[in-house]
């Protein structure tokens, strides 16, 4: 029955992309290689990275009975054959957070790895759509078009910043508090990608209502629910199989998009006017062949959510600020 599904889904697509995974070895890597490789939209999928071990793990998905092929690449000598003439590229590279780890305290390795993939990437796929999941996203995502500034190639259409974990989180807590069915909970979380800087509108949920109690707790939950994850693995590592369904989903919104659907709309960290001094924002994104299309607004809050966003704009501004600086020093 599977396979059947899979053959219809697949005579339905008429187009196809080529996908690269930077970062496919790791924790979030390998399991988004694998939901990669199950998209019938996807015709070539490139999995890079720095150890020896990706080979094995492109050799191991390639296996999978879908139409994609999938071919592994390791090291330096060999990223720009891995993401010549990509359409999108997916970037979980990167150390993971630890116990009593901060986002930012990732900053000073993750900041390196992601400004060399962005170099990579100007070279050999220019007009890529970049989906970045390395952490700091609040800082690496500015690094990152700070660096193809400097090469020439950047296109604000062109960049995101993958924030749909936090949605993920979101709807789950707050279907699990109403008694919700959560394939069809819609909780709009805007702002950033750490902490205090995300911060989840339950006043736009319809049909809901929450104690005081309840929105206070739910709202600490969805902001620092990565920390509940790190706590919870005791050392092994930070939300990877939750994070790599999130960046999945994005991407396979994304390719949909590129290949015409209308209509496709998803929340992302990308450059923004709406926030004021806020040079990058999440929020509801419009999807389409070039992109990003139409950046919506924040919608109506309430005071609650407006302290919230008062409280977020000052560090959501150092992190940004600290990603620019990064570029313009090294």
């Amino acid at each position: 029955m599977l396979r059947n599904a899979t053959r219809k889904l697949v005579s339905s697509v008429r187009s196809f992309s080529t996908v690269a995974v930077v970062g496919s070895a790791g924790g979030i890597g390998q399991p988004l290689a694998m939901l990669m490789k199950l998209n019938p939209q996807v015709s070539d999928l490139r999995l890079y990275d720095v150890v020896a071990v990706n080979k094995g793990v492109a050799a191991d998905i390639s296996h999978i009975a879908t139409p994609a092929k999938c071919s592994g690449y390791v090291g330096d000598d060999e990223i720009l054959a891995a993401l010549d003439g990509c359409d999108v590229v997916v970037v979980p590279a990167g150390v993971p957070r630890k116990p009593g780890m901060t986002r930012d305290d990732l900053f000073s390795v993750n900041a390196n790895i992601v400004k060399t993939i962005a170099e990579a990437c100007s070279k050999a796929c220019p007009k890529a759509m970049l989906c970045i999941i390395s952490n700091p996203v609040n800082s690496t995502v500015p690094i990152i078009a700070e660096t193809l500034k400097k090469e020439g190639t950047y296109n604000p259409k062109r960049l995101f910043g993958v924030t749909t974990l936090d949605l993920q989180r979101a709807r789950t807590f707050v279907a699990q508090n109403q008694g919700l069915n959560v394939n069809e909970a819609c909780v709009n979380v805007i702002g950033g990608h750490a902490g205090k800087t995300i911060i989840p509108l339950l006043s736009q949920v319809p049909d809901a209502k929450f104690s005081d109690e309840d929105r206070d707790a739910l709202t600490h939950r969805i902001m620092f629910g990565g920390d509940e994850v790190v706590k919870a693995k005791a050392g092994g590592g930070s939300a990877t199989l939750s994070m790599a369904y999130a960046g999945a989903e994005f991407a396979n919104a994304l390719l949909r998009a590129l290949n015409g659907e209308q209509g496709v709309v998803q929340n992302a960290y990308v450059e923004s006017s709406v926030v004021p001094d806020c040079t990058f924002f999440s929020t509801p994104v419009s999807l389409g062949p070039e992109g990003a299309e139409e950046i919506h607004g924040i919608g109506t809050i309430n005071a609650y959510e407006e302290g919230l966003l008062a409280d977020a704009i000052p560090d959501l501004q150092d992190q940004i600020k600290k990603g620019v600086d990064f570029v313009k020093n090294n």
